[in-house]
């Protein structure tokens, strides 16, 4: 095997190298020269993230579907929190190509833009809950969360049959939505004053129609589109509206709000 000669540097490359070196030991050397160096550095990098954030107007795409949850959507998340359902589901689809055939559409960022706080997750014991939606029938969930075995019988998740029997109360549902506009999530005057009458609606489907017809009129106004606001006796009983009600309603909205068919990954709007 023939062996390269070895590297010649010219006169001008070693005169360079030694000029750099000797900058370079400078600030080895200084050791204020070397922290104003790392300041400016840092400062200059720093400027350069956070400048674009004064003026633009907003760092998340807009998608159209997206709105704030209803109140019985919002109890049912308070349920999923409270159980501690995120350590084991996250609900963040990742644009890779296994996870995008296996759960759908990769996450938005806007999907989770009224979230407070977000429930992307960090660990999946079970699987991921972005798209579980409509996946599924009330009572599928119903059965599952009572005992999940029943349905999944390797699963490893202890059974929640106590949420059937837990009356759901949402005496304070109206503040927590006042809270939440404090936040920068869009609830109107109307959907407060109205927040306990719009859960009753959505957990009876036998309730006053007039309730529900207000009710899908407010939020499906504020998602720019039909068919966002889904009615039901989400557990089974009519008898009473329970935190199992709430959970199944939250789950069966999840990742739903988006109509995928509709929304161009490759707009311009969509590409920040």
């Amino acid at each position: 095997m023939k062996l390269l000669p070895p590297r010649r540097f010219s006169p001008l490359n070693r005169r360079l190298t030694h000029g750099l070196d000797e900058k370079h030991e400078t600030l080895e050397r200084h050791s204020l020269a070397l922290t104003l160096g790392i300041l400016v550095t840092v400062a200059i990098g720093g400027i350069v993230e956070i400048a674009p954030l004064f003026y633009l107007e907003n760092t998340i795409e807009k998608v159209e579907g997206m709105r704030p949850y209803t109140p019985l959507e919002l109890a049912g998340r308070n349920v999923y929190i409270r159980e501690g359902c995120y350590v084991c589901h996250s609900q963040m689809v990742r644009p890779l190509r296994d996870e995008v055939e296996r759960y759908g559409h990769y996450s938005l960022a806007a999907e989770s833009m009224y979230d407070h706080p977000f429930q992307w997750g960090s660990k999946r014991t079970g699987p991921d809950l972005a798209r579980v939606g409509g996946k599924y029938s009330d009572a599928w969930h119903v059965d599952h969360l009572k005992d999940p075995q029943s349905m999944v019988p390797e699963s490893v998740m202890p059974p929640y049959a106590f949420l059937a029997d837990n009356k759901l109360h949402y005496e304070t549902i109206g503040d927590h939505l006042k809270a939440l506009r404090f936040e920068g999530v869009p609830y109107t005057d109307e959907m407060i004053e109205n927040a306990k009458a719009d859960l009753i609606a959505q957990a009876d489907p036998d309730a006053d129609y007039d309730a529900q017809d207000a009710l899908v009129a407010r939020y499906e106004e504020a998602a720019g589109r039909e068919g966002s606001v889904r009615i039901a006796d989400y557990d089974g009983n009519p008898d009473k509206v329970t935190e199992l009600d709430a959970l199944v309603a939250y789950l069966q909205m999840v990742g739903t709000l988006v109509d995928f068919s509709t929304y161009e990954a490759d707009d311009l709007d969509n590409r920040r």
